[in-house]
C-alpha cells in the first residue's frame, strides 16, 4: 500500500557532493537514500541507469552544499511497501553507509511536503581559534588564526536580522526567484576556543549562511565595519559581501513545521 513517509535523518557531509542527486555519482545524500530504498523495494541486484534516475524520489527540506552536515534534516518519500515503519527504518540504516542515519521514520499525511511545508530552519556554524589542533573535530569546524571581536560581529548581525533582500548573500548569480528572506535570529556564542553562529529564518539562499558567516568574520577581524552591512544589503551584489566560509563548519540543526 502506498504511503507518504516522513524521515528525520543525520549525516556527516564530509565525503559527499551535497544533498541533491547527480547522474554521474552515487556520493550524494539524496542519491544514497534513493538507491538504498530502490534496492529494498526492487531487490539487492537493482542497478540504476544513472544515479539521478532511481524509481524512488526522496524530497529533502533543503539542499545542503558539498561538505555540509545535518543533525536533523527532514525528508519525505512516497513508497508502496508492506514493511512496517520500524522495519523500513531498520533496513535503511542497515544498508546506508555509517555516515548517514535515519533517526525517525513515520507514515504522514499524503499532503506533507518536506520542503514546501517547512516554516523555518536553524543552522549552526562552528569556528575554532585554539592554539592546539582540533584533530578529532577538524571535519566539523573552521580553524581561525585570530580571535574575532564578538561585539563587532553581534552589532553587524543585528543589521542582518529581519526581512531583507539577501541577493548580496546568494551564491547563485542566476537566481530568478525572489531573494527576500526573513532571518529572525542570529546568535553568536563563545565557549572556550569555540565560536558558534546560530541562524534561524524562514529560508536560506544558496551559500547564504556561509556568506553571512564569512562577512561577519571579516568584520570581527577588523577588515570591515559593522555598519557596512546596510550598504551590502542595499547593493544586491554578491561582490559586495565577504567571502564564503568553508563548508565543513556548517550544520543544519533543525527544520520547523507549523
Amino acid at each position: 500500500m502506498k504511503h507518504n513517509y516522513k524521515m528525520i535523518l543525520s549525516y556527516d557531509g564530509s565525503r559527499y557532493f551535497g544533498w541533491e542527486h547527480q547522474p554521474n555519482t552515487e556520493m550524494t545524500i539524496q542519491g544514497k537514500l534513493e538507491l538504498v530504498l530502490s534496492r529494498i523495494l526492487y531487490g539487492e541486484d537493482y542497478r540504476p541507469k544513472d544515479f539521478a534516475s532511481c524509481p524512488v524520489t526522496v524530497i529533502g527540506a533543503g539542499r545542503t552544499d558539498a561538505g555540509v552536515h545535518a543533525r536533523a534534516m527532514t525528508a519525505n518519500v512516497i513508497l508502496d511497501t508492506d514493511l512496517t515503519e520500524e522495519a523500513l527504518r531498520n533496513m535503511m540504516n542497515r544498508y546506508l553507509p555509517e555516515d548517514i542515519s535515519i533517526n525517525e521514520l513515520k507514515i504522514c499525511s499524503d499532503r506533507f511536503h518536506s520542503r514546501f511545508n517547512a516554516s523555518g530552519k536553524t543552522y549552526r556554524y562552528t569556528c575554532y581559534y585554539g592554539s592546539s589542533k582540533p584533530v578529532f573535530e577538524r571535519k566539523y569546524l573552521t580553524v581561525l588564526e585570530y580571535h574575532p571581536d564578538l561585539d563587532r560581529m553581534r552589532e553587524a548581525a543585528a543589521l542582518l536580522m529581519g526581512e531583507h533582500d539577501f541577493k548580496s548573500f546568494c551564491g547563485n548569480s542566476h537566481m530568478k526567484k525572489s531573494t527576500v528572506r526573513n532571518v529572525d535570529s542570529i546568535e553568536i556564542t563563545e565557549t572556550g576556543p569555540y565560536i558558534r553562529f546560530y541562524y534561524h529564518g524562514n529560508g536560506f539562499l544558496q551559500n547564504m549562511v556561509r556568506i553571512m558567516t564569512g562577512t561577519l568574520l571579516e568584520i570581527g577581524s577588523g577588515k570591515r565595519r559593522p555598519e557596512e552591512i546596510t550598504a551590502i544589503l542595499n547593493a544586491k551584489d554578491r561582490k559586495m559581501a565577504g567571502y564564503t566560509a568553508e563548508a565543513a563548519g556548517l550544520c543544519l540543526m533543525k527544520v520547523d513545521y507549523d
